[in-house]
């Protein structure tokens, strides 16, 4: 099912597109976080390369989606960079900023072209982000 209720400028599906693509060849994490207005569009200009630097741009008090290209090792030694969702839903976000942006979830994902999805709900969360993307 389709919603009229969420958009996707051209620049934002051009952005997405371009960042698959690009971050597929990078040996450091990338990522680039959304949110929604009337339209669902990039926050932060350019590219974070690191967790550490992700956090510190996320609100407190806000969900954002998270499009993530994190590169690691796999047993045999090869470098991979899957590209993941991040859902960010901070505790103090209010109900109606939550209900914004699930119902958008689903078509940012399909949007992205991204296969997994990780709810993220706390800071202390993205310590152990690398585990979940094995």
């Amino acid at each position: 099912m389709s919603s009229n209720l969420y958009s996707f400028s051209s620049t934002t599906l051009s952005q997405l597109k371009k960042f698959r693509f690009e971050s597929a060849r990078v040996n450091k994490p990338q990522a680039l976080i959304y949110k929604e207005t009337n339209e669902i569009k990039q926050e932060v200009d350019d590219t974070i390369d690191s967790i550490e630097g992700l956090v510190e741009e996320l609100p407190d008090n806000s969900p954002r989606y998270i499009l993530l290209s994190y590169p690691i090792k796999t047993k045999d030694g090869r470098l991979q960079s899957p590209l993941v969702m991040l859902y960010w839903i901070p505790p103090t976000s209010n109900q109606a900023n939550r209900m914004l942006y699930a119902g958008a979830v689903e078509q940012f994902r399909d949007k992205a072209g991204v296969s997994k999805l990780i709810k993220v709900e706390d800071e202390d969360d993205f310590e152990d982000i690398e585990e979940q993307l094995v």
